[in-house]
């Protein structure tokens, strides 16, 4: 993982409508869920079905967000703090992530196994075949995640963009040359 990266780099796929502040900050991770927020880290405020992500630009920013990604503007901005509105941060947040993390998709072969049933089977013994095979191989699944033969913690069928691309560099980083992954039909 990129130990920092210029905001102005992260943000350079993306449709801005309006930025206020600096894009010359040092951004080291990215992040959706407020309470995970550290120093430098960018924010980005998604409109769930229940929750919205905008509600916590300030708690975001008490924890060490030194930049957001969000739909609207706040009424009052901090000017210690960039501010980048884009159309949809859903949209935004798959690009970004895939920029932050050096495109990781795009260096691996992905194989994605969708379905009623049988996914996470399906998955596993392709895996399981290409380990045999001598390929370095990495699993992303809805019992578990491996990176090449290390086990990792799995919490969904797919994962949110920022999760897969950090898991897709890890396996980059390590050699993987293909992944088997559980794809969600919906």
């Amino acid at each position: 993982m990129p130990f920092a990266m210029q905001l102005n780099e992260i943000i350079k796929d993306l449709k801005v409508k309006r930025i206020l502040g600096l894009l010359n900050l040092n951004i080291a991770t990215i992040e959706l869920d407020s309470r995970k927020v550290q120093k430098n880290t960018l924010f980005i405020a998604i409109k769930g079905t229940t929750t919205d992500g905008h509600s916590f630009i300030t708690s975001a920013i008490e924890k060490g967000a030194s930049a957001i990604i969000c739909e609207v503007l706040p009424k009052n901005t901090n000017s210690n703090i960039t501010y980048i509105q884009v159309e949809n941060t859903t949209e935004a947040m798959g690009l970004i992530a895939s920029s932050f993390y050096d495109y990781p998709s795009k260096k691996i072969k992905l194989i994605g196994v969708t379905g009623t049933n049988g996914k996470t089977t399906t998955a596993t013994l392709l895996y399981d075949l290409f380990i045999k095979l001598g390929y370095k191989t990495g699993l992303l699944s809805t019992v578990c995640n491996y990176i090449h033969l290390k086990k990792t913690e799995a919490t969904h069928t797919t994962p949110d963009p920022i999760t897969l691309n950090k898991l897709l560099h890890e396996m980059v980083v390590s050699g993987c040359q293909y992944v088997f992954m559980e794809v969600s039909s919906h």
